[in-house]
């Protein structure tokens, strides 16, 4: 009997029916045991977002600062694989998640544990999942799969739909900006994976475990080339804004919501500026960089590639 624990997390339920589309074929499978962690905040995050809460929690999201979570235990101790889905925020994985990888029963359940990563998000998803790959090396886990699934609306419009959806609660709450989130036959799609996952298990010899990428061509995970160059500024930036606002109060303190309405307009000027200006100038010198936006597409595709 395989055991597989998933350690999980979702606000809006989209990263869940991810999960479940590709955890299906294991549980259809009678030889292999899926249980699950689903992690809770001691204080729940709300969903929708009130605008200033979402943005009061930037820097602790941006320097990954543990928050009090329930300790919820898992049926056993040992798993043969451990799959960890997260949602993005602020180019870091979510902070329910990054407070689970920091503590002592993360170091337990993943020490020397194949790992595979399930990624819903927007579209950016290459600086959180290298911030992933540390905590996965703080705690011996060994990252052999990564699978992101991203919003259907393109980038453009996901800069509307994704937070329309985040405040109000609604995938298309104005008529003319396109649905926010991944498509539905993305998602049914996903099952994909689990198929390969639950075929390298059964061939796995007693006490082994998975220890090379089992999903390589199956379209894990797709590299935006665009969002390279955008990403590295925006952690460059939110690294700066993350000290200042910590510095001005804690989270939800006055000083603090103050020195977040002058961010949440260096935030916009910043996507409608330099965002589009960073665009053009890589579009412009892709044919003198092309060797190593290559080189940089395959690192961030690894373990599965494209």
């Amino acid at each position: 009997m395989r055991k597989v624990l998933v350690i999980h997390y979702s606000q809006t339920g989209q990263l869940t029916n991810i999960t479940e589309s590709i955890v299906t074929p294991l549980r259809a499978n009678e030889a292999i045991t899926v249980d699950y962690l689903n992690l809770k905040p001691s204080t729940p995050f709300p969903f929708p977002w009130p605008f200033l809460t979402f943005f009061h929690i930037f820097p602790e999201c941006v320097k990954m600062t543990p928050q009090p979570m329930e300790v919820v235990e898992p049926a056993h101790d040992d798993y043969d694989l451990i799959i960890l889905t997260y949602q993005v925020w602020f180019l870091s994985p979510s902070l329910p998640i990054s407070s689970f990888m920091q503590s002592e029963q993360a170091q337990r359940l993943l020490n020397n544990k194949p790992v595979i990563t399930v990624i819903g998000c927007r579209g950016m998803w290459l600086s959180a999942q290298e911030k992933m790959k540390q905590l996965l090396k703080n705690v011996n886990a060994n990252l052999i799969d990564n699978v992101v699934l991203s919003d259907e609306c393109g980038t453009g419009f996901s800069f509307l739909a994704t937070p329309l959806w985040m405040f109000s609660g609604k995938k298309k709450s104005v008529s003319w900006v396109p649905a926010a989130g991944v498509a539905e036959h993305e998602i049914k799609a996903a099952s994909r994976f689990g198929v390969a996952i639950e075929n390298a298990l059964h061939a796995l010899q007693d006490k082994q475990y998975l220890q090379q990428p089992v999903l390589k061509g199956l379209g894990a995970v797709k590299v935006n080339e665009k969002f390279i160059a955008s990403e590295r500024v925006g952690q460059h930036s939110f690294r700066i804004w993350s000290k200042i606002l910590s510095t001005l109060g804690p989270m939800h303190s006055t000083r603090r919501s103050c020195g977040l309405l002058i961010y949440v307009l260096f935030l916009l000027t910043l996507i409608i500026t330099v965002v589009p200006i960073t665009a053009i100038i890589k579009k412009l010198i892709t044919p003198l960089t092309r060797k190593r936006i290559a080189k940089q597409k395959a690192y961030f595709a690894e373990p599965s590639g494209e």
